[in-house]
């Protein structure tokens, strides 16, 4: 941690005194420690506690270095945020985009990942609203640090006690150490469907949705990476660092990733790409009628073989979405398209598909297997991401 920029985010809770031993230990761990509190934060400790600290000024208002504009400084210069603890309220704020004060500005502002340690009663933590504002939290990429079961200052007991001093350090550490291990990786991801249309209105396509390709693309956003993401149709929002190209057809996508290719050192291939494209594009909307309308169908290129075949050093890990034999399929396609590795799951009744759970096995050379287990898409990301770098490490060890 020794030199890295770490901001402390003091909400206000009755927990909000133990952020003053944290603040210690990270200082101790070498950190540049940056505190911002909230006010009613100061209600329960003071600025000068966090100054004596840190040794450096204790941030408290917008107002405040108003030349500087504070909390853009903040926000770029942090190698992590750090909110503890975090109250409902906070939670809330962060869930939704709400900017009203210096703390949630620097957070609807920054690009560092962020550590959410939520502390409060067990009523609030188990709330829905609550819960549902830490799943969009967790989703977006944020690290939660789950309270603990112990006394409450209500002098109750039950869950909603900040996270022991120690969990909160390794969380911290954990997200800085990731921020690291991609630095001077060049990522190529592929991600979401295509489509090929059949008249202005119609076209072939599938269920994918791009989430899994976008969350490993802000993972390796958040572990150092420069992002390279060829998006196909999706509602869904990329990670702002990315450099994102947004494509609409398989040969779209192609021309894309054979662009962007050469200058990648590991490409990603998740995106659901049709195989086959009508051969005949109608310009009206072809009208209804009782006859069977024949279709007539072209392959589309094979983007994934055409890496494979020309990849010269890039280090290339593809998809398989299987119904059934899904390694026995998955590792015929590992050869065949010269891959390094693999990530099969089980796409059968539409699992797998969107913002829900996945379940994920990595397959590479003749016999090597990973289940990286179940789990949310941005869960699954991180751990992809540590089983591929440890791949690429043994290969050039």
């Amino acid at each position: 941690m020794n030199g890295r920029r770490v901001l402390l985010g003091v909400t206000g809770g009755i927990a909000a005194y133990k952020a003053a031993a944290l603040a210690s230990r990270l200082v101790q761990a070498g950190a540049i420690l940056d505190v911002v509190m909230t006010r009613d934060a100061r209600r329960f400790v003071g600025a000068a506690t966090f100054a004596a600290l840190s040794r450096r000024p204790v941030h408290t208002s917008l107002w405040e270095r108003t030349a500087e504009i504070p909390h853009i400084a903040l926000a770029r210069e942090s190698d992590v945020v750090a909110i503890v603890p975090a109250t409902a309220n906070t939670i809330a704020k962060f869930a939704l985009g709400l900017a009203d004060d210096l703390l949630s500005n620097v957070v609807l502002a920054t690009r560092a990942p962020l550590v959410i340690a939520p502390a409060m009663n067990t009523a609030m933590l188990e709330h829905a609203a609550t819960r549902a504002h830490l799943e969009t939290l967790r989703a977006r990429g944020a690290t939660i640090v789950e309270p603990g079961i112990g006394f409450l200052a209500e002098r109750e007991h039950g869950a909603g006690r900040l996270a022991d001093e120690d969990v909160l350090l390794a969380a911290i550490e954990g997200v800085l150490q990731r921020t690291r291990d991609l630095v001077g990786e060049r990522v190529l991801i592929t991600a979401g469907p295509t489509r090929e249309a059949l008249d202005p209105v119609r076209f072939l396509s599938n269920a994918a949705t791009g989430t899994q390709g976008i969350e490993l693309a802000r993972e390796a956003l958040a572990r150092g990476a420069a992002v390279d993401l060829v998006l196909g149709p999706t509602s869904l929002e990329p990670p702002a660092g990315a450099n994102t190209v947004r494509v609409a057809t398989a040969r779209e996508m192609d021309a894309a990733v054979r662009e962007r290719a050469r200058d990648a050192t590991i490409a990603i291939a998740t995106a659901a790409v049709a195989d086959w494209r009508p051969a005949t594009t109608h310009a009206h909307k072809v009208k209804k009628s009782d006859e069977a309308a024949p279709l007539e169908l072209e392959r589309n290129p094979d983007i994934l073989a055409g890496l494979g075949a020309a990849k010269d050093g890039l280090f290339l890990v593809g998809f398989a979405a299987e119904t059934e034999a899904f390694e026995v399929n998955a590792r015929a396609k590992l050869r065949r398209k010269q891959l390094d590795a693999i990530a099969v799951n089980d796409v059968g009744d539409q699992r797998g598909f969107g913002a829900g759970p996945n379940a994920l096995v990595l397959l590479w050379g003749a016999d090597g297997r990973k289940d990286l287990g179940r789990g949310s898409k941005r869960e699954l990301a991180a751990r992809l991401w540590d089983a591929i770098l440890e791949l690429k490490r043994a290969g050039s060890a």
